[in-house]
């Protein structure tokens, strides 16, 4: 059986910014909405429970906190690496 997913958080990254910044959360529902948009989208998403909580206690726009830089840069770093694949 497939485990549900209780919460999900959106970022970005803008180069020019200090700190990608929350830009969607949201649990129950409002997660499988958030989900189902993402696919519309072609966006990637990157599964990781506990990423997904720390991220959905901050409020949409705020900077992501630096003890949560070295695991959000392996997400940016893993979504780089999908872009250059389906680039080829």
């Amino acid at each position: 059986m497939m485990k549900k997913i209780n919460k999900v958080a959106a970022i970005r990254y803008d180069i020019d910014e200090e700190a990608p910044r929350v830009l969607a959360k949201g649990k129950g529902i409002i997660a499988d909405k958030l989900l189902q948009k993402a696919k519309t989208e072609d966006i990637p998403i990157y599964k990781d429970e506990n990423l997904a909580n720390e991220l959905s206690k901050l409020d949409i726009g705020t900077y992501i906190p630096p003890e949560l830089y070295e695991v959000v840069a392996e997400v940016l770093t893993f979504l780089d690496n999908l872009d250059q694949k389906f680039k080829k």
